[in-house]
């Protein structure tokens, strides 16, 4: 294939359709009409000799073809769009940008209201956030899918910069009219009592339940949600217990909560920034990098 006959336009449309599965829907998401964009397609198919999108019962579904195209297709994209905008001339009052960051959702509870608030008066700057698993993490920063990640324990190859946001370490949170007296939670009230447990939280078994079973006990968990948001509520009506990192802790509690120490030793774990070393000198992603580093810095 000439790369100099291909029109990036259509890619910009190729993207649109493999994301939407949708023409008029596509057109939309990229300033066409209907028509043009069913063009685009038609082009697009004779270009890579392929149907990429077809008509099924349930909606426009895209061949193998299209889905093995769908990834690094993005990824071009990404590049090119980063050629195009001048990083030195970057101007966070003036830059109509998305960063992308990965962050759990504890993490999120600790920095995007403050980060958002940061954002300079009147601008277009826009954050999208999401959740990886750590080892699909690194692949990301890898394959340029993320700006940065906070995240902590990442195994990384050189080419991964990183650096400590917040050192942090696991308390216990409760009800305060819970029957244990406040400064009362002995090792074994602490494993007698029924728990409730985070199941995508790593800090639960890497700094509680490893600790525990070393020790040859293993909490009693009368309830597992997939998800922080719920712990508060659930706590305010039960005896239940629930471990989590101390800055998560000082967000969540309210009047009617309580933070105990854990009556075991609790090592010190640190929250991580990662990026990739190709943004080491680049003014928009350094600039975000301040702007976390800031907002814990605060939570210091």
């Amino acid at each position: 294939m000439n790369l100099r006959s291909i029109d990036l336009n259509l890619l910009v449309a190729l993207d649109a359709l493999l994301t939407e599965r949708h023409v008029t829907k596509a057109a939309d998401r990229v300033g066409l009409s209907q028509p043009a964009m069913s063009n685009a397609l038609n082009r697009l198919r004779a270009m890579f000799d392929d149907e990429l999108l077809v008509r099924t019962t349930t909606g426009m579904k895209p061949t193998p073809r299209a889905t093995e195209l769908a990834e690094p297709l993005r990824q071009v994209l990404r590049q090119v769009e980063r050629v195009m905008v001048s990083d030195a001339a970057f101007d966070p009052n003036r830059t109509e940008r998305t960063f992308t960051i990965r962050m759990s959702d504890i993490l999120a509870c600790l920095l995007l209201p403050k980060l958002a608030a940061a954002r300079p008066v009147g601008s277009r700057i826009s954050y999208n956030t999401i959740h990886l698993p750590p080892s699909l993490t690194v692949d990301a920063l890898e394959r340029d899918e993320i700006d940065v990640a906070v995240s902590m324990g990442l195994e990384h190859s050189a080419s991964i910069r990183s650096e400590t946001l917040l050192r942090d370490r696991m308390v216990c949170l409760m009800r305060d009219r819970h029957p244990i007296k406040r400064g009362r939670l002995t090792f074994e009230r602490f494993i007698a009592q029924e728990q409730m447990k985070v199941s995508m939280s790593p800090t639960d078994l890497r700094f509680v339940d490893d600790v525990l079973a070393e020790r040859g006990h293993r909490r009693k968990i009368a309830l597992n949600v997939p998800h922080w948001l719920v712990v508060p509520h659930v706590l305010k009506g039960t005896d239940l217990l629930v471990v989590m990192p101390k800055h998560l802790a000082a967000v969540l509690m309210e009047n009617d909560l309580r933070m105990e120490e854990l009556p075991f030793e609790s090592v010190l774990f640190d929250w991580m920034l990662y990026w990739h070393r190709r943004y080491d000198q680049s003014s928009a992603n350094g600039w975000l990098r301040d702007r976390i580093r800031a907002v814990c810095s605060d939570l210091s």
